[in-house]
């Protein structure tokens, strides 16, 4: 099952911004969304096949759609911009040649990399990460007082 591009009844659109708001929320909140809740979401409650989930969701990045959760980070002096802009000619070139890759292998290849991929994020987030010290922290705890 598909959703036909013409013909979207309304649950079909409910849906679709539900999990639009959800993957926005997350990205704004942790900095994901668009292949962790959108890529599965589509596959899982609107039967998309995992290709066309992928390129619906690369299709959503190309449009300004995070721009209001950028601008926030922004205005704190979190987004470095031009990491930004160099992410952004590798994550060009990645997606393109990454698509290319992934429309040559099975669908359920694609799935189960794209499973075991989260599965290792995950387990490097829970057991393998090192708190870091957040200098701003360190500066005060180190007895200088800043005026």
């Amino acid at each position: 099952m598909s959703v036909k591009k013409a013909n979207m009844d309304m649950q079909t659109i409910l849906i679709v911004i539900l999990i639009g708001i959800a993957a926005g929320m997350l990205s704004g909140l942790v900095g994901i969304g668009g292949g962790l809740i959108i890529v599965p979401a589509l596959v899982y409650f609107l039967g998309f096949s995992q290709h066309t989930a992928q390129g619906t969701s690369l299709g959503l990045i190309l449009l300004p759609v995070g721009i209001l959760g950028v601008l926030q980070y922004y205005k704190q002096g979190n987004v470095d911009v031009k990491v930004v802009a160099i992410l952004a000619v590798g994550f060009l070139i990645g997606s393109y040649y990454g698509s290319k890759v992934s429309l040559n292998l099975p669908q359920t290849t694609v799935k189960k990399i794209f499973a075991v991929l989260m599965i290792l994020i995950a387990i490097k987030m829970l057991f393998l990460d090192k708190p870091k010290v957040d200098k701003k922290i360190a500066s005060t705890n180190t007895g200088i007082i800043e005026k």
